[in-house]
């Protein structure tokens, strides 16, 4: 089997600019496949000049040539699931033979969106800022081995007891230590039900699809979905998302072999970003923060909330390609930062124990950025699809970050839709 398999991973907080990179590689592949977390994801897309807003479905949705996998790592909402379907319903023919779905996939239900929504309203409990769709809560249940999952929907006789006996725990914790109305099991089971029955023609061993895919010397792209910094194991820990979304979920959540991925590309925006809580060391607090949120439409997909924006930090960056195995990098939203005077990129971190910052536990809350300031440029760089076209000191913010990154940019987004991408070598 000689085939290249790539991974496309977002190095950031999340918000990068994964699924435009996705979409527009996708064509290369015959198929993409989403390995990890849920409808906590926000993927933006121009597809005909039409914004698409993706949360489940893999950005290759889109390309009718290109199946679209979602792996038994992923915890799903079936509610979200065919919503998201019925909202691209223009790009949805042929969904049943184009979209499979692990029936290993857990289920987010209904007590895990309440207990997300009511632990984050209790003064007892921690707010780190989750989007409040339950998605915590459900791999809470998938590792206390008491998930309810795809398959489990596809007979009454397999659900009623699993959810009796979750809903017990569930309706006890509510009542008891929240104060809130329990959940009815009948309303439950019903509903379940119905959607097991309604997900039956996309269901797909996943795994030997992909496996089935390579034998035929086909590639297939995997998407992560949020950012390698809210990995549960690498990122801002508590600040996080409750997945692996790097490169290391990929053999669980999908199903396939460790040594099956051989290119993983990472996604880094210009700047940084993050939505909720948690350490940002390049934070802005000025009104350049403020502009560079308004020209970025810095403002969550998933959620609509603000996102707090910082320069781009390369001591991050740095131990996150090199934990990743990163091998080139795409970068999104130049064109953001058109008209700065000048733009700053965190290189070092001041008076900072290396083996702290370096080590295991991403302490970020007491670190001082020492900065590199780089000359702003002029002349636009929105919508340029060929590099010479760049500004000078573009190209020179450009080779800037590879040196401090210490691997090579091959691909520089200039704008949202497709044409405004410029292709360095061949991603």
């Amino acid at each position: 089997m000689n085939v290249s398999n790539t991974a496309i991973l977002g190095l950031q907080w999340g918000d990068e600019g994964k699924g435009k990179i996705v979409n527009f590689l996708a064509g290369d592949f015959a198929a993409a496949c989403r390995y990890q977390g849920g409808h906590n994801a926000g993927h933006t897309l121009i597809v005909n000049g039409k914004k698409i807003i993706l949360h489940l479905l893999p950005s290759s949705i889109c390309h009718k040539d290109a199946l679209s996998l979602i792996g038994r790592g992923v915890v799903i909402s079936y509610e979200a699931l065919f919503k998201e379907i019925d909202e691209i319903s223009e790009y949805s023919q042929g969904i049943p033979e184009r979209l499979k779905i692990s029936p290993a996939c857990s289920l987010i239900q209904p007590y895990h969106n309440l207990v997300d929504q009511l632990k984050e309203k209790s003064n007892s409990q921690k707010t780190i800022g989750t989007t409040l769709r339950g998605i915590g809560p459900a791999y809470e249940d998938k590792v206390a081995r008491r998930a309810i999952r795809i398959s489990d929907t596809m007979s009454e006789n397999l659900l009623r007891p699993l959810l009796e006996e979750t809903l017990d725990f569930y309706n006890f914790t509510i009542e008891k230590f929240f104060g809130d109305s329990p959940l009815a099991l009948e309303e439950l089971v019903e509903e379940n039900l119905s959607y097991g029955e309604k997900i039956k023609p996309m269901l797909a061993d996943v795994s030997m699809t992909i496996k089935k895919l390579n034998l035929e010397n086909k590639k297939v792209l995997f998407e992560g979905a949020q950012g390698a910094l809210l990995d549960v194991d690498q990122g801002t820990y508590p600040y996080v998302t409750s997945s692996n979304c790097s490169p290391t979920g990929i053999a669980a959540g999908a199903g396939c072999g460790p040594l099956d991925v051989q290119d993983i590309l990472g996604v880094i925006k210009a700047y940084v970003t993050r939505v909720g809580e948690g350490p940002m060391p390049t934070e802005i607090f000025d009104d350049t923060g403020e502009y560079i949120a308004k020209a970025g439409g810095e403002v969550g997909a998933t959620t609509g909330r603000p996102r707090r924006c910082g320069w781009f930090d390369a001591v991050l960056m740095r131990r996150v390609i090199q934990t990743n195995s990163i091998k080139g990098l795409c970068l999104t939203k130049i064109d953001v930062l058109d008209g700065l005077d000048e733009i700053k990129v965190c290189k070092d971190y001041e008076n900072q124990d290396k083996d702290n910052v370096f080590g295991e536990c991403m302490d970020l809350d007491s670190v001082t950025p020492v900065y590199e300031t780089l000359s702003g440029w002029e002349k636009p760089t929105k919508n340029i699809d060929a590099y010479v076209d760049l500004p000078d000191e573009a190209k020179a913010f450009i080779v800037y970050l590879e040196k401090e990154c210490g691997v090579p940019i091959r691909v520089v987004s200039t704008g949202p839709d497709d044409q405004s991408t410029i292709i360095r070598t061949k991603a």
